[in-house]
C-alpha cells in the first residue's frame, strides 16, 4: 500500500509541475516575441531614418535644380520627381505608425509575461511584491490599417 501512496504523490507532483513547466515555457515564448518585436522596431527606426535623410536630401537637390530651371520639359520632370518624393515621405508616416503599434504590442506582451510570472511563480520575495507594469489602456494606438491616398491622421 505504501507504494500506491508514493505513486499517487508522484503523480500529483508531476501534474502540479506540468502547469508550472507550461507557464514557464509560455513566459519564455512571450519574452522571445517581445525581444523580436523590439529588434524589429529598431530596424524600422533605422530604415525610416535613412530613408528620411535620403528623401530630404534628394528633395533639396531637386528644389535647387527647379529654382534654376527655365520651365522646360526637364523642369516638369523635376516637378514629378518632387511629387514622388513627397509621396515617399508620406509613406514614411506609416513607418511611424508601425513603430507605435510594435511598441504597444510589445508592452502588452511584456505585461502578459510579467503577470504570468507573478501569478504562476509567486514572484514576491523579501523585497516586496513583484511589480507588473499596467497594460496599455487603449487596445490599439493606431487606427489606420492601410496606406490609401487621402488624409492621414498625424499625431
Amino acid at each position: 500500500m505504501q507504494t500506491d501512496t508514493s505513486n499517487a504523490a508522484e503523480l500529483d507532483g508531476a501534474m502540479g509541475a506540468m502547469p508550472l513547466l507550461a507557464a514557464a515555457e509560455l513566459q519564455d515564448h512571450l519574452m522571445t516575441v517581445t525581444n523580436d518585436l523590439e529588434r524589429l522596431q529598431r530596424l524600422l527606426d533605422d530604415a525610416g531614418e535613412a530613408l528620411s535623410t535620403h528623401f530630404y536630401s534628394a528633395s533639396g537637390q531637386v528644389m535647387t535644380l527647379l529654382s534654376g530651371s527655365d520651365g522646360s520639359a526637364a523642369s516638369e520632370g523635376l516637378k514629378q520627381i518632387m511629387q514622388d518624393i513627397a509621396g515617399a515621405i508620406t509613406a514614411l508616416q506609416f513607418q511611424d505608425m508601425a513603430t507605435q503599434l510594435i511598441a504597444h504590442t510589445s508592452q502588452r506582451l511584456r505585461n502578459c509575461a510579467d503577470q504570468l510570472a507573478r501569478d504562476t511563480f509567486g514572484m514576491d520575495d523579501e523585497d516586496g511584491v513583484a511589480v507588473v507594469e499596467i497594460a496599455p489602456l487603449r487596445p490599439n494606438p493606431v487606427t489606420q490599417d492601410e496606406m490609401d491616398a487621402g488624409s492621414i491622421e498625424l499625431f
